[in-house]
């Protein structure tokens, strides 16, 4: 986060540069009152944006045009450029836009303009609606929840909003919580997605509670401490919660789980004191944990019972290269072990080591909060069922984010997958459907994952393939490795080669196959 801030590059645009310069395609990097500017051009039109990523402050000058809109190399935000508009997460703001005139061949920036984050995106946000209803309660604040509860705004949606949520402190960014903020490196206030009050100002009621039956007959969800809730369209995102092991010494008070923001508040407390850390688990949760411990100097050591970590979603190749950037760092792995109990002051694993710990965080992964739904009689498939509009069984009900198994266009087979920004779009995409817009959601999944100083990202969905095609060597931050199946490359994982990352996703949203082929 913060990432945007730099020295000013290029031409002064308040100034002028040469119109002919500016070619479709190719941005221009300059700047404006002190501020970094992107100049593009679309046909025969000039549109002139703020220069970094609303979300982390990424530099788009270094991302890529796609028709009129312009994609963050770090994280895959998309933007307007005629309006600065956030077409997709993870970025929620949009961007401030420059007036741009041309005169004698000079294309000069002109006054700022900036827009409330939950105006209507358009003068026609709503244009083919054929539903208003007249409630909508969503179940959920985490990253789908939230998302959806600001694209109902934005898309001009007027009426009652309501979403149900047990955490305090929700929505707030939760990637960051086994990465900066863990390690120290982001502050307590970057961490809300809004200011307090946000919500309130925008018409959206926020209320605290455990949702605890769908009423599905009389359109009502019942809630803890209150009175039932009547929706004319509800949108279930309940998200995942942590899996939790059972072992002897399972319920020792330096034994952590890591998933909400009052977890990631309790390990840092916990740090604070504690000398050696034991992460059960080689998870991207698990091992960001045992990045974040490292550099709050805790001596760790990994447990799991993999050959190499995260081997079955990246391969063994980045899976040896992720192991040895955290022994660089010092971290010790306890590979195809489990743990058989946890004591005081160790944790026992099955072959009898006793590894010291005096905080132990469990990171085996999560699984979706699927029960509301199920108890509700909605379809089920490892998941919640949905179509490609992310409606469920029952119609008026959809589902987004963790707990959502959709028809992937781009694999054939219907996957459930639990990634931040997956969610986020599943939530955007939920709330234009529940206006009745029929958005299928056929974007190609996302999600990055930081180690240290080394950021994986990775797009498409892969679970399994038939080769692995490396271009590059990890070792040296540099690489391109490619998951194929039947001569496709199903997903793509990139190391510091962001604008191959951004190709490969633009690649695979032109390529789908047939429901049902794989």
């Amino acid at each position: 986060m913060g990432g945007g801030e730099s020295k000013l590059t290029g031409p002064d645009l308040a100034r002028g540069v040469s119109a002919a310069d500016i070619k479709e395609g190719t941005p221009v990097l300059g700047h404006a009152n002190g501020e970094a500017v992107l100049i593009a051009r679309v046909g025969a039109e000039l549109f002139a944006v703020v220069a970094t990523c609303t979300h982390y402050g990424g530099p788009l000058a270094e991302g890529i045009l796609v028709g009129s809109e312009v994609r963050c190399p770090w994280h895959h935000a998309c933007f307007d450029l005629r309006s600065g508009v956030a077409k997709r997460a993870p970025a929620l703001n949009p961007l401030a836009c420059y007036d741009v005139e041309v005169r004698d061949g000079m294309a000069r920036v002109g006054a700022k303009h900036e827009r409330d984050p939950l105006a209507p995106d358009d003068a026609t946000a709503r244009q083919g609606a054929v539903r208003e209803p007249a409630s909508v309660v969503i179940v959920g604040a985490g990253a789908a929840g939230a998302a959806a509860t600001e694209m109902l705004r934005r898309q001009g949606y007027t009426k009652s909003i309501t979403v149900i949520d047990q955490e305090p402190d929700s929505p707030y960014d939760r990637p960051n919580l086994s990465k900066d903020y863990l390690a120290g490196n982001a502050p307590e206030e970057w961490i809300p997605l809004r200011p307090p009050g946000f919500y309130e100002e925008h018409g959206v009621s926020v209320v605290r509670g455990r949702a605890t039956r769908i009423d599905v007959a009389g359109k009502k969800v019942e809630r803890e401490g209150g009175a039932p809730l009547a929706y004319d369209a509800l949108i279930l995102a309940t998200g995942a919660e942590p899996v939790r092991l059972t072992m002897p010494g399972g319920d020792l008070p330096h034994l952590h789980y890591l998933r909400s923001l009052a977890d990631s508040r309790a390990i840092i407390k916990a740090a604070g004191s504690a000398k050696r850390a034991v992460v059960i688990g080689a998870s991207f949760i698990g091992l960001e944990t045992a990045a974040s411990l490292r550099q709050r100097n805790l001596e760790v050591d990994v447990v799991a019972p993999e050959s190499h970590p995260l081997e079955r979603v990246m391969g063994p190749e980045l899976g040896a290269f992720i192991k040895s950037l955290h022994e660089e760092h010092g971290v010790r792995f306890h590979l195809e072990q489990t743990v058989e109990r946890i004591e005081r002051d160790h944790v026992v694993l099955k072959n009898g080591e006793k590894i010291p710990a005096d905080l132990v965080v469990l990171g085996v992964g999560v699984r979706p909060r699927t029960q509301l739904a199920e108890a509700a009689g909605l379809a089920m498939d490892r998941g919640v069922s949905v179509n490609e509009y992310l409606e469920t069984s029952v119609p008026g009900i959809f589902a987004a984010g963790d707990i959502a198994r959709w028809p992937d266009p781009h694999t054939g087979a219907r996957i459930r997958v639990e990634h931040w920004v997956v969610a986020e779009r599943m939530g955007q995409v939920a709330a234009r459907n529940v206006l009745g817009l029929a958005q299928k959601f056929d974007y190609v999944p996302f999600f990055w994952s930081a180690h240290y100083d080394v950021s994986i990202n990775y797009v498409g969905h892969a679970e399994s393939w038939d080769r692995i095609d490396v271009d590059g060597d990890p070792a040296k931050r540099d690489v391109t490795v490619r998951f194929v199946k039947d001569g496709r490359a199903l997903a793509v994982a990139t190391i510091f080669r962001d604008q191959e990352s951004l190709e490969a996703e633009v690649q695979m949203e032109s390529d789908s196959v047939p429901a049902g082929s794989t």
